[in-house]
């Protein structure tokens, strides 16, 4: 003990939780950096381990790298072939780590912080509640009525663990079958349902069959459970706390809610219909398929590129008109606080609506009998300029270092921004250099910009006086 206490004094231990305590407290956005950090850090020790890889060799540092960001910001880009490199083991810790990723590290540390202390106290409640409004870890004033009040904090926290137990297990449950009259082996099927569960319902996209989705090219069961985990998970924890609570008494839901789910299905419908007739008649992807199969793959494949990753078609066989569209799709990416990534769907629907408020001439963003005010506006605006800048950077970076097709490069780019997992095939090409670049992107795309933002910048300071206006010529 006492060469403990001479190793680390007391004072100092002091010095070490009370700093953790303060960053905890008084900036969530950095406390979220510093997790993600420490647990891509551990995660890519675990898979650097020769226990990891089926060859029982070290994992080159990029490769686990790369996995390990990929895995806890449920991406599903892959620099490896993920279904013969990983071991069992290896396979087990993406297992975990996906289900990490997916809930949220805030989430997940109020959870444990719940069932410890079987009670929350006012710092972990803001702290869970920063987790679900990236406007309170901008720092600037918000209107609770825009996401969970604190009060609700422990039914949300509550309804995203059994909502993710409930969803990935039935979808596990109903996988399973589906598995097994797909061709796969009961045994096999008994790990495969959850792992697919785990993938579909946090938008990760990993498979642990080689070639993929190949086996299940025209198992509209398989393919099917997919899409529902998929748009399950991209819906996110706010909007399923919401539903659960007024089911469909839509008057009764929150403003957040009605734009995340019609927007999401606006985009699903529009992004299937916009491939379609891009596709049709290309015989290397839709061309040689009948109609009903056509139109169903248009429709699965515009779920993935809402953030799901899985594919059954050679993305790089696709028409350049057809792979920008699925860009512009990936940008976007799904809800808020949810599994999936991009500048989310309610970002879209913010600055749509201040749009068409502008060509209406009126003074005010309304709908739905509320009106959205204008720090609002400004975070979702920002949050376009900061993904943006963060895709053209990487995107002429990594074209610089490979010299690929532009194409290709934005796609694999926006691909990792918005933690899609879809790829023209780069990915798994890179040098090293232009992997750690992409991983970055991957880990900035998936901590979101809002929060990046806040964790890089100074301490907002209170302005105690008003300049003059002045109006600059715009447009």
């Amino acid at each position: 003990m006492a060469r403990a206490r001479a190793i680390l004094p007391a004072g100092g231990m002091r010095r070490v939780v009370r700093g953790i305590k303060t960053l905890t407290t008084s900036s969530p956005s950095r406390f979220a950096l510093a997790v993600f950090a420490l647990l891509v850090l551990v995660f890519t020790a675990l898979l650097s381990l020769p226990i990891a890889a089926t060859d029982r060799t070290v994992t080159p540092l990029a490769d686990a790298l790369f996995t390990a960001v990929s895995t806890i910001c449920v991406t599903g880009l892959a620099t490896v072939d993920m279904a013969t490199h990983w071991s069992p083991f290896g396979h087990a810790i993406i297992f975990l780590g996906v289900n990490i990723g997916g809930l949220g590290v805030l989430t997940l540390a109020s959870l444990l912080g719940m069932v410890i202390s079987k009670r929350l106290g006012l710092r972990a409640r803001l702290l869970a509640a920063g987790d679900t409004n990236p406007l309170r870890a901008h720092g600037g004033p918000i209107n609770e009525g825009q996401t969970v009040r604190l009060g609700e904090v422990r039914q949300l926290l509550a309804t995203v663990a059994i909502s993710a137990l409930v969803i990935e297990g039935a979808l596990a449950v109903l996988l399973y079958p589906a598995l097994i009259f797909a061709g796969i082996h009961p045994v096999a099927a008994l790990w495969e349902a959850p792992y697919y569960a785990a993938m579909s319902f946090t938008n990760t996209g990993f498979s642990p069959n080689p070639g993929g989705l190949d086996a299940f090219t025209h198992n509209y069961a398989v393919l099917g459970l997919l899409m529902l985990g998929v748009f399950l998970g991209s819906l996110g924890f706010p909007v399923i706390y919401a539903l659960s609570r007024h089911r469909f008494r839509v008057k009764r839901w929150p403003l957040h809610t009605k734009l995340t789910v019609i927007t999401t299905v606006l985009l699903f419908f529009v992004g299937a219909v916009v491939i379609l007739l891009l596709e049709y008649n290309n015989p290397k992807t839709f061309g040689s398929m009948d109609a009903v199969d056509t139109t169903f793959q248009a429709f699965f494949l515009s779920m993935m590129t809402r953030s799901g990753g899985f594919s059954v078609i050679d993305i790089s066989a696709l028409n350049g008109s057809s792979l920008l569209a699925a860009c512009m799709l990936m940008f976007v990416g799904g809800g808020s606080a949810s599994t999936a990534g991009g500048i989310k769907v309610t970002t879209l629907a913010v600055l749509a609506l201040a749009v068409w408020s502008e060509a209406k001439g009126r003074q005010t963003v309304e709908v739905f009998g509320r009106r959205i005010p204008s720090d609002v506006q400004r975070v979702a605006l920002s949050v376009v300029a900061w993904g943006s800048t963060l895709v053209a950077v990487s995107t002429i970076t990594i074209a610089q270092i490979t010299k690929a097709p532009i194409i290709d490069v934005l796609f694999d780019v926006i691909s990792a921004f918005g933690t899609v997992g879809l790829s023209t095939g780069l990915t798994a090409q890179l040098p090293d250099s232009a992997t750690y670049v992409l991983a970055a992107t991957i880990f900035m795309g998936r901590v979101g910009t809002v929060t990046l933002a806040a964790a890089v910048a100074a301490t907002s300071r209170s302005q105690r006086y008003s300049l003059p206006v002045e109006r600059p010529i715009v447009g």
